[in-house]
């Protein structure tokens, strides 16, 4: 059984549940992460030291949380372009904050607050003003960044306190960074948010037919409000770890980190037309996306050679479920 939306293998209950394990899209994401593995471990003699697999982590964490809360709101039926601008906003709060002697609790506070209130002004916009999401955040994208370069402009804010930096720079035991431990505990919450609860089941009624959801009592302005809140949410916590970990505020940080996020997202199974998708297909996405940048980097591949691929890999994996679909009808 397929999506028809997306052509990608679905569960069905009435096939054997090996062979729908086997042909599921995530799978085929296991053995693309496998192969990537591989191929890094011949490329580059550092690959598969220890530190250099710790440093790769912090390659795809920040990026990953915000794709564990994009994935829901994607899958409803709506999008967030201004995560990245959040990151930049909140980051220069806490910055502002750091100028008036704010203390470690206090940033993280006001990097996490910042990051909910953008979230839940994006909401407000979308649900309370039914104004189109991909328009809204295209908005706030300029709105929130552009109020970043007013307050700093070509300037930083730096010195951050070593506790602070303990955030996007420690480690819980041995490699495992804390970015790391946290990104997991947070693709936990959201497998068992989006896969084993009322909510979850909403969301995708919600992606499906938001028509249908309404009339069936489910109410889809305020699931949605909800999602928007927690995409700010995870902006704010990604921005809390992105800042501690480079020590600085400058209003061009993050930038680009909403085309990741969402690559993540598509990679990972979920369709771009709302209604179906997995967090582990995110989750592992996530990881393939930074095996491949820390990969290039290994190999000394220039930046803008990486923000070629991705962009190649986003119109990819959005183009083949409809060219295999097309394939199908023919066929």
């Amino acid at each position: 059984m397929s999506d028809v939306t997306t052509g990608r293998q679905l569960p069905n209950r009435l096939d054997n549940p090996l062979k729908s394990t086997l042909l599921s899209w995530e799978s085929l994401l296991v053995l693309v992460a496998v192969a990537i593995f591989i191929f890094n471990s011949n490329a580059s003699p550092y690959f598969l030291n220890e530190w250099s697999l710790s440093d790769l982590t912090f390659n795809f964490t920040e990026k990953a949380l915000i794709a564990l809360a994009m994935a829901l709101l994607i899958i409803s039926g709506e999008i967030d372009l201004s995560v990245a601008a959040i990151i930049a906003l909140a980051s220069t709060m806490m910055g502002l904050a750091l100028q008036y002697g704010a203390d470690t609790p206090v940033l993280v506070a006001v990097g996490v607050g910042v990051g909910l209130l953008c979230g839940a002004f994006n909401g407000f916009l979308v649900t309370g003003l039914k104004l189109p999401s991909i328009v809204v955040t295209i908005g706030t994208m300029s709105l929130f960044r552009g109020i970043s370069y007013i307050i700093l402009g070509d300037k930083s804010f730096g010195n951050y306190p070593a506790s602070f930096g303990w955030f996007g720079q420690g480690y819980v035991w041995w490699v495992i960074s804390f970015e790391l431990v946290l990104f997991l505990v947070f693709a936990v919450i959201y497998f068992v948010l989006l896969h084993r609860t009322n909510f979850g089941r909403r969301v995708f009624a919600i992606g499906n037919n938001d028509v249908a959801a309404q009339f069936s009592g489910v109410r889809v302005d305020r699931i949605k409000f909800i999602l928007f809140c927690l995409t700010g949410l995870m902006s704010g916590i990604a921005s809390v770890l992105l800042t501690a970990r480079l020590g600085s505020t400058r209003p061009s940080i993050a930038e680009g980190f909403e085309l990741e996020a969402i690559t993540m997202v598509v990679l990972g199974g979920v369709s771009i037309l709302g209604g179906a998708g997995s967090i582990v297909g995110v989750v592992l996405a996530a990881l393939i996306m930074g095996l491949v940048t820390f990969g290039l980097g290994l190999l000394n591949v220039p930046g803008i050679v990486m923000s070629i691929f991705i962009g190649g890999l986003l119109i990819t994996v959005i183009a083949l479920p409809i060219l295999f679909r097309m394939w199908r009808q023919r066929a």
